[in-house]
């Protein structure tokens, strides 16, 4: 299983609406890799909750995954009510890539 699969895989139980896992270790500097990724993730779960606890959500199930290849890990959490305006902001480039 590559790792994005295993992140989807871990996040399932959050019942998505919609899901998105953009690897973006292209951008970065250093070999290109499974170690970057942004992560758009609409769920009815995230209702009532703090943008803090949405992410702690999210951290404790990749908790795996965070500790071992993956480096850096873009949240952007959403109810489906925020999903409807929401915009999700471009990454920044990487300040080591050349």
């Amino acid at each position: 299983m590559t790792i994005a699969e295993s992140i989807k895989t871990k996040l399932a139980d959050l019942n998505p609406q919609h899901l998105e896992l953009i690897n973006e270790s292209h951008m970065h500097a250093g070999p290109a890799t499974d170690s970057h990724f942004k992560l758009v993730l609409v769920s009815e779960a995230f209702d009532g909750q703090r943008v803090v606890a949405r992410h702690q959500s999210v951290y404790q199930r990749l908790a795996d995954e965070l500790a071992g290849p993956v480096h850096a890990l873009a949240l952007h959490l959403y109810t489906p009510s925020e999903w409807q305006e929401a915009e999700v902001p471009a990454s920044p480039n990487c300040q080591g890539k050349h």
